[in-house]
């Protein structure tokens, strides 16, 4: 099974911390634990339970041959994106989405031929033969491209799932990912839709540390599966109902935690 997290280093990581509460989405009531100062806090016994379910499908998902796709692209996320996903050698996107990039992916692939192209003609040499000033533009053209696309330029397919920090900033790759039929693992905090997600895992995706754990948690199980280790259960179904068994340890846990507001993004 993935090295998933216990309850004591989601708390570490401040991954209960929700939004405030004026600003909550309903369909998360059922995973949120209580509010306090104004602040919701989510119930970290199901996170723990549904990162464990989503560790699960993703390592069997690669087990067999599938792809995972990366993406965050809020500030607080892009580095994490970046580091996890060259680790366990999976495609991100940690900057702008590209509009059609699940549902018009020929055309984005046309322009991946193009930056793979002009690095291969920067490769031989031959922009050594333009003029300065074109050479120079066509450079940083090499270097836009590989900004917005560098993450997903290998993949020639579209992914088997997508992993998403803060589903609400980065709708428009949801909605694709829903149209075109992928399977979807996010980081859902208190003010996101959990509904249209197949694999939500409940949490703050604010806090850095929290994006970390979580990010890393995935990019493991994507190693697991790649080394072929052996489930012990069958990869879990999409949730939209987790019951909490008894989040009492959560409460003693949280009542020792400092419950301050998180930075309003």
């Amino acid at each position: 099974m993935p090295d998933t997290a216990t309850i004591k280093e989601l708390l570490e990581a401040g991954a209960h911390f929700g939004h405030q509460t004026s600003r909550w989405h309903p369909r998360m009531k059922k995973y949120i634990f209580t509010k306090r100062n104004g602040i919701h806090i989510i119930d970290l016994e199901q996170t723990a339970t549904m990162l464990d379910r989503a560790c699960q499908f993703i390592k069997e998902l690669v087990a067999a041959g599938g792809k995972i796709l990366f993406v965050g692209t809020k500030k607080q996320a892009q580095d994490i994106i970046a580091e996890e996903a060259t680790r366990c050698g999976m495609y991100y996107i940690n900057q702008r989405w590209i509009g059609g990039v699940l549902t018009n992916f020929t055309t984005i692939q046309s322009r991946i031929d193009y930056l793979v192209r002009l690095e291969d003609q920067q490769a031989r040499g031959d922009f050594n033969r333009l003029p300065k000033k074109e050479a120079l533009k066509l450079n940083e053209e090499i270097e836009r491209l590989n900004r917005f696309m560098g993450g997903f330029k290998e993949m020639t397919s579209l992914p088997d799932a997508i992993f998403v920090v803060d589903p609400v900033k980065e709708a428009i790759a949801l909605a694709e990912a829903i149209r075109m039929d992928i399977p979807i693992i996010a980081i859902v905090d208190t003010n996101c839709n959990p509904n249209n997600i197949d694999f939500p895992i409940p949490a703050n995706d604010d806090a850095i540390r929290a994006i970390k754990l979580m990010t890393t948690k995935i990019a493991d199980a994507v190693m697991e599966g790649k080394t072929g280790g052996e489930a012990s259960a069958p990869a879990g179904e999409p949730a939209d109902t987790a019951g909490s068994p008894d989040a009492a340890g959560t409460n003693n846990s949280t009542e020792d935690m400092e419950t301050t507001a998180k930075e309003e993004q």
